[in-house]
């Protein structure tokens, strides 16, 4: 508890139940779980897998989060399309090439350029 009241004096805008839902860890059982799309998470409706507070993406197992969440997979949709055309270029598997934190990313389509979808791609496969 003492941690938490140091730790919100720099993010107020977190009450300590939503400090404490961040803590869980996906339960192995949730693994095989199917993701829930599009699923509410902080009042935004998300409609492919997300890395908010996280390292990696993740999705939900609930239509509105209830903390129910797993890790994300190339399974999951939205799919990644291959190959993709990115600037010039015609890619086919993910590429960190264009992403400023330098992860990994793929097109949700075939012409990134003229579509602009894509998704982060999971270290997970």
């Amino acid at each position: 508890m003492e941690y938490f009241r140091r730790w919100s004096k720099f993010y107020p805008f977190f009450s300590l139940s939503e400090f404490i839902s961040r803590l869980h860890y996906p339960i192995q059982g949730f693994v095989n779980s199917t993701c829930v799309f599009p699923f509410i998470y902080g009042d935004v409706i998300h409609y492919n897998c997300i890395s908010i507070h996280s390292d990696y993406a993740w999705c939900s197992l609930d239509r509105k989060f209830q903390g129910r969440w797993r890790y994300c997979t190339g399974q999951d949709p939205p799919k990644c399309t291959f190959p993709f055309l990115f600037g010039k270029k015609l890619f086919h598997k993910c590429t960190k090439e264009g992403y400023i934190l330098n992860r990994s990313w793929c097109s949700l389509t075939k012409n990134y350029n003229q579509d602009g979808k894509w998704k982060q791609c999971s270290p997970h496969k």
